[in-house]
């Protein structure tokens, strides 16, 4: 990792306990020894990649302890871990008792921001189960139409101590953050923050819904501005409702209908803002046209809107909002638009990993032949199955939990053709396009929306829907 040389007093000779290689332990690893720390790495994992890892932190003079991340190493004054590592492991419960704070990289970032008296950047905190990634590339584009130095940062991919720590100087950061990051950020202030949505996610990890939502909601505790909520989504006011903040600090909601006071909304195809205004009880702002918005589905909106919340709780004007959103271009694999073959829409959402994203994409089209399946990650389908039915004019399943579905498709639409394609090798995507398309018919929308994880036949989600993209690629061939 690249940046300043930087000193801190309170690390110099600290025994710290890095907790996992990847993508935030090794860069924790080099900026903790880099501060003079004692630094030893304990990692679950002994194969080669994790080897290789090794080799070139012990090559700076760093312990590390592959194999074994379940034992505290003597002497730890502080654990730094890697967000996903779970809250029951041994590890933790020995530091607990020994008295050991644990720390995720982004609380460490959080605490080295001002290091050698640089100003910290603020940060606008994105969380929420889904629309997160999308959110926090809206509001890094409408901050860059105002001018403003900045960067999309943290579980989007890019190291929050890369940004705390580097060359380059921010104005403001925004920061897109998991539940368990927040789970591991225990003095993280933001300066604004929004939960976009909560639905049952990771409840493996957390272990319970209540834990889950209690960490999301960690993102407006000390907010100073505004914590935006969305009115769609009661849990996350009442999230706002229980957050300690600094005095001053306004509840801001989103809504896809008119907004009230204090609100951001939509009234006859226009984005406006009734909350930071002057007389809001009487006036509103327009920001963009809903067709600024790509792809204008409704969950997309909603997340244009909260970002557009977030940007002008830092006083961004109004023509910035929509300048960001005109030229925000989204990542692919999230609703977008393959191609058209013989009258038939094909559309990949891959990254609908979970039932609530699934739905979120299925509310998007009227006419819909559903793919769907994966692995279920202890998700049930009824509810999805129940709001969409209406919709669907036939579903492919494809998957190791495909059953699930099927049976709630069963339950709540039994006169929906459905397909049961029993291989789960990844040539079963070119079969279930091939499908879809015989149950589908012009006017009709192909949707890859899975409502489950992709590693049953996927490395990931990217790549199942670049199998999916080029299936349709192959039947497009094959009509023309």
């Amino acid at each position: 990792m690249g940046g300043r040389e930087v000193t801190s007093p309170e690390f110099q000779g600290k025994r710290v306990t890095v907790a996992g290689l990847g993508v935030s332990g090794i860069p924790a690893a080099r900026v903790l020894h880099g501060l003079g720390a004692v630094v030893t790495v304990v990692n679950d994992g002994d194969d080669e990649r994790s080897r290789a890892q090794a080799a070139e932190l012990e090559a700076l003079g760093v312990t590390v302890q592959d194999g074994d991340g379940d034992t505290l190493p003597g002497g730890t004054e502080l654990i730094v871990t890697a967000p996903g590592w779970k809250p029951d492991k041994p590890l933790f419960a020995a530091a607990a008792e020994a008295g050991v704070p644990v720390w995720g990289d982004v609380e460490l970032a959080w605490r080295l921001r001002e290091l050698d008296g640089r100003k910290a950047a603020p940060w606008l905190a994105v969380t929420g189960t889904n629309g997160k990634t999308t959110t926090v590339q809206m509001l890094a584009s409408i901050l860059k139409a105002a001018g403003l130095r900045t960067a999309a940062v943290g579980n989007i991919g890019v190291s929050l101590l890369d940004a705390v720590l580097g060359e380059e100087t921010y104005d403001v950061l925004a920061v897109e953050l998991s539940s368990y990051q927040l789970h591991w950020a225990p003095s993280l202030r933001a300066d604004s923050a929004v939960v976009l949505n909560l639905a049952p996610d990771h409840l493996d990890w957390h272990g319970s819904m209540e834990a889950y939502a209690a960490d999301k909601g960690r993102a407006y505790e000390g907010n100073r501005v505004a914590c935006v909520y969305n009115v769609a989504d009661k849990a996350t006011e009442d999230l706002v409702r229980e957050a300690d903040v600094e005095e001053g600090c306004r509840a801001v909601g989103f809504t896809l209908g008119t907004p009230g006071p204090s609100q951001l909304g939509v009234v006859d195809g226009i984005l406006v803002d009734r909350a930071f205004v002057e007389n809001r009880q009487k006036n509103a702002q327009e920001l963009a046209e809903v067709s600024d918005v790509r792809p204008s589905a409704p969950h997309n909106i909603a997340n244009a809107l909260a970002a557009a919340a977030l940007a002008r709780a830092f006083g961004v004007p109004a023509g910035a909002v929509r300048d960001g959103l005109r030229a925000f271009t989204p990542d692919a694999h999230r609703i977008a638009h393959v191609a058209d073959v013989d009258g038939v829409a094909y559309v990949d959402d891959s990254k609908a990993t979970n039932t609530h994203a699934a739905e979120a994409s299925l509310a998007a089209y009227e006419s819909i032949v559903w793919i769907a399946g994966g692995l279920a990650k202890g998700a049930a389908f009824d509810e999805l199955v129940a709001k969409s039915a209406q919709r669907l004019r036939g579903v492919v399943l494809i998957g190791a939990d495909r059953a699930l579905i099927r049976e709630a498709l069963a339950r709540h639409a039994p006169e929906v053709p459905v397909v049961d394609l029993a291989r789960t090798d990844t040539g079963a995507m070119l079969a279930a396009v091939q499908e879809a398309a015989r149950l589908s018919g012009p006017g009709d929308t192909v949707l890859l929306a899975p409502a489950c994880a992709s590693m049953d036949m996927f490395a990931n989600y990217n790549k199942r829907g670049d199998a999916f993209a080029e299936a349709v690629r192959e039947l497009g061939t094959a009509s023309a």
